[in-house]
Parts: C-alpha cells; structure tokens; sequence
C-alpha cells in the first residue's frame, strides 16, 4: 500500500470511530472502503466530514437508546431503560451532593430566605419520589432475577450482577462508615429540624463527598485525612461499578413486554420528581441566602450541579419518551 493510501486510510478510520463498535463490527470494513474512495475523488471536503459526524452521533444515540430504532422495538426500551437509569444516577449524585448541603444547614439553624425552606421540602419529597420509584421499579427485576438464578440460567448474569453487588456493597459500606463524620451532628433544635432524619442525612453526605470543588485546591485538599481521600476517589468507582453492571444485566434479563413498559412509565414518573427536584435547588440557588455562620452560602459546584442536573433532566426525558414510544416487540433478551 502505497504512502497516500495508507494516509486515507487512517482518515477513514478516524472517520468511521464517530459510530459505535456494534455498527464498526457490522459495517466498518464496507463503509471504510466507500470513505477512501470518496477522497480519492474529494481530498478535502467539509461536507462530508460532518455528515459523517452526524450520521455517527445518530447511530450512536440510537444504540444509547436516545433516539428511535423501530427495527428492534425490544432493545429500543432496553437500551432506553440503561440510558435512563444512567441519566437518573448522574443527576442524583449531583443533586444529593446540593441537598446534603442543605441538610448540614438545616440541623444547624432555621434558614432566614422562604426560598431555602421551599427549596429544601421540595427536594426531600423528591427524594421519597426517587425512592419509591426505585422501590416500584426493583420488585419485578429483582423477582425475575431470583427466578432465572434459581433456574440456573447464571452464565449472563453472574458478571453484570457480581460487579453490581460489589460497587453497591462498597458505596453503601463506605457511606455508612465515612458518615461518621458527618458536619451535622450536634445541631441546634429547632421547630422544623427533624424534616430529614440525621441517619439519611449522613450516609447521602458521604455518598456524594467526591462532588466537591477542594479538587480544583489541592492545598486545600491535603489537609483531609488520607483515607477521606481514598473514599473520595473510590465511591465514584463503586458508583460507575453499580451502574454498568445493572446495565448489563437488564440487558440479559427476560423481561416481558408488559414489565418493559412498567419500568418505562416508572422512568416517567422519576423524570417528574427529577424535574421537582431541579425546581426546589434551582429556587435555593437563584434566590435564597444564607442563615447564620453561613450555612447555606451557593458555591461554584452548587453553580455546576444545576447545569449537570438540567443536562442529565433533558436526556432522561428523551430515553423515557424512547423506551415509552417503541412499538410492542419480543421480549426475548438481548
């Protein structure tokens, strides 16, 4: 192969890795051949390389369950399903992190703006929302999960399960003992202070401890203990652990047609309460102001939060409608 050649061809593979892997294995070879042909006839053309992009990014977004693929009406939902849990996860850890604040405050003294008070019920019965959602959503998939082990039809399931179990343990494990130093203890009573119990209040805090802008002061940050460290970088890990290996196993789940839509619509309903959620931070964020001692002082990451929240809020909404519209499929798996 001659030196132009191979110069066209690693153009077109550059090119051809704006799609998914799924679509490379299938097409790739093809698909290659027609983009090295196409700059032997246009060297340079910018067209043709955001047509690509885009065309790439379309496919990329049906195979993430953001956009429609009527050709598999079942692994449109699956897929919808894993990009919606993912977008709920993100805007939960973000979320949580910006209430946990709050409720540090809250133990500590009587917000003096309406709106720090709005925000903070609005956002703690979007949390019972999220929860009971979670609920609703885990008994069918737990009780399918149950039957096929009992089965034995492990050879799919052990993996994604194993991995999720670990990242899960870890997380909850590791809340639960950082929690210990939870800023909260030792509060002043006041009328409304028992809103969030101390024991959610503590393990949420810990959970989202990573989210914190001490990265960008590394001075800052040396002053911590080094284990507060290490459970820093460490509960994202767990985190990311816990949701890949859901992922991969409601990809191997038979579910029927029937549950498909249930955890669809309950993907709905936690896109509301998401939408909830946003409206109480927002509220506190824009409007409210802090109480003695600077309790609920904004920072930069609330600042953040509320951009990842909105992003994460939009693409959670897209999935739902997906997974909602796909026409009814098998339910075979994956």
């Amino acid at each position: 192969m001659s030196r132009p050649d191979r110069a066209a061809a690693r153009r077109a593979e550059r090119l051809l890795r704006c799609y998914p892997a799924r679509w490379r294995a299938r097409y790739g070879e093809e698909f290659t051949q027609l983009l090295i042909d196409d700059f032997a006839e246009r060297p340079r053309s910018l067209t043709r390389t955001v047509d690509v992009v885009r065309c790439g990014l379309n496919a990329r977004l049906t195979h993430t369950g953001l956009s429609p693929d009527s050709s598999d009406a079942d692994r449109q939902i699956r897929t919808g399903l894993a990009a919606l849990g993912c977008a709920i996860a993100a805007f939960m850890a973000f979320g949580i992190a910006i209430w946990s604040q709050l409720t540090i405050g809250w133990q500590w003294s009587a917000p003096k703006a309406p709106a720090t008070k709005v925000a903070m019920v609005v956002m703690s019965a979007a949390v019972v929302g999220f929860v009971t959602v979670a609920l609703l959503s885990a008994l069918p998939l737990g009780w399918t999960v149950y039957r096929e082990l009992r089965r034995g039809r492990t050879r799919r399931l052990v993996g994604p399960l194993a991995l999720a179990s670990a990242g899960m343990a870890a997380l909850i494990l590791g809340s639960i003992h950082f929690g210990h130093g939870w800023p909260g203890t030792g509060g002043h009573p006041w009328a409304d202070r028992g809103l969030v119990p101390a024991g959610v209040a503590r393990f949420c805090w810990a959970a989202t401890l990573w989210i914190t802008s001490y990265w960008a002061h590394p001075g800052a940050l040396s002053s911590f203990p080094a284990a507060e460290v290490a459970w820093m970088v460490a509960s994202p890990i767990a985190l990311a652990a816990t949701l890949v290996g859901a992922a991969r196993t409601l990809q191997w789940l038979p579910l029927s047609p029937r549950v498909l839509r249930y955890e669809a619509w309950l993907g709905t309903a936690a896109t509301a309460a998401m939408a909830a959620f946003l409206a109480g931070a927002g509220s506190w964020v824009i409007s409210g102001g802090p109480a003695p001692h600077r309790l609920f002082t904004v920072g930069a990451i609330d600042n953040v939060g509320l951009v990842v929240m909105a992003a994460a809020l939009v693409l959670a909404f897209r999935a739902a409608e997906r997974a909602i519209m796909a026409p009814p499929g098998s339910a075979a798996a994956s």
